[in-house]
């Protein structure tokens, strides 16, 4: 048990897969019902209506992001009442979650997404970024970015990379099938955003699939905890809320810089570029301490 992976930590507590079945009902119940409609009461809060497109970007953001605290909730619903374990569980087997490693992965995709993925394009681009000069606008906006982005992106990771990878595991526990699993359920919900129409194919199996789904899962199953996923997944999706928003993409801010028009060749490209980066920054620069916990009885809280 020493040694043991987050993935092993689903045959922890109760495990059958009808708990599963439930776990995914209470999950999207509590995402898209429950989280559906605290989005519509935002929007009446902001502009008296239930209409996105009427709100500014304080209200758009907010419309989008207060449905994941209700998604985290449902998630949360899940593993503790009806798998009886630790939701620490979706991240790690170990006593305690390694914050240490999950800042490792926010610096290790920060890099290449700033210099590859921001400074790049606006090498290539140049005409198509402008700068925000309201900036006592951006200084209210950092605040609520930061907490609302790191509950989504939390929430996305401990369902996706914890709980989808998890419950797949009570089928096989090989790490191609477990990667498959946890790209194409990831992909399917965001082939409605808006980039998918602007960038086509593309866009889907780069910046989808490929590293979000396939890439984070992998780097998840080496690992033997979602912890790089986590910091990795923040880095990402608080790059393009603070410093480079895509006009008309899924979530509208006040950021530092706005592009105004998305190259999916460019993306796709900088994203294989950006991969190697990555890897080499957790594997060869931060190296994870070998020094294992034995993993308590604390992370169990009821058997199958």
């Amino acid at each position: 048990m020493k040694n043991a992976t987050y993935v092993e930590a689903a045959r922890w507590g109760k495990y059958r897969g009808w708990r599963y079945v439930l776990g995914l009902v209470v999950i999207l119940f509590a995402w898209l019902v429950v989280g559906t409609g605290a989005s519509v009461l935002v929007a009446i809060a902001f502009s008296g209506q239930p209409d996105y497109y009427v709100l500014g970007p304080f209200g758009k953001f907010l419309f989008v992001m207060v449905g994941f605290v209700f998604f985290l909730a449902g998630v949360l619903i899940a593993v503790t009442l009806i798998h009886r374990r630790y939701p620490r569980t979706l991240i790690t087997a170990r006593e305690r979650i390694d914050w240490r490693r999950i800042g490792q992965g926010f610096v290790a995709w920060s890099v290449p997404a700033c210099l590859i993925g921001g400074l790049g394009q606006y090498l290539f681009y140049p005409d198509t970024f402008s700068f925000n000069f309201d900036l006592a606008t951006f200084a209210l906006f950092v605040p609520l970015a930061l907490v609302f982005t790191a509950i989504q992106t939390t929430t996305e990771e401990l369902f996706y990379r914890g709980y989808i990878v998890q419950g797949a595991s009570m089928i096989s526990t090989s790490r191609v099938f477990l990667a498959l699993v946890a790209a194409v359920v990831f992909t399917l919900p965001h082939l409605l955003n808006p980039e998918v129409s602007a960038g086509g194919w593309l866009t889907v199996f780069s910046n989808y699939f490929l590293v979000p789904g396939l890439l984070w899962t992998v780097v998840s199953l080496i690992d033997g905890t979602t912890e790089l996923a986590i910091g990795v997944h923040f880095a990402n999706n608080i790059g393009s809320i603070l410093l480079f928003n895509i006009t008309g993409s899924a979530v509208t801010t006040p950021a530092l810089f706005t592009i105004s028009e998305y190259h999916a060749t460019y993306g796709a490209l900088s994203v294989l570029v950006a991969i190697p980066v990555f890897l080499a920054i957790p594997y060869k620069v931060f190296k994870r301490d070998e020094a294992s916990e034995p993993v308590s009885q604390s992370n169990r809280i009821g058997r199958r």
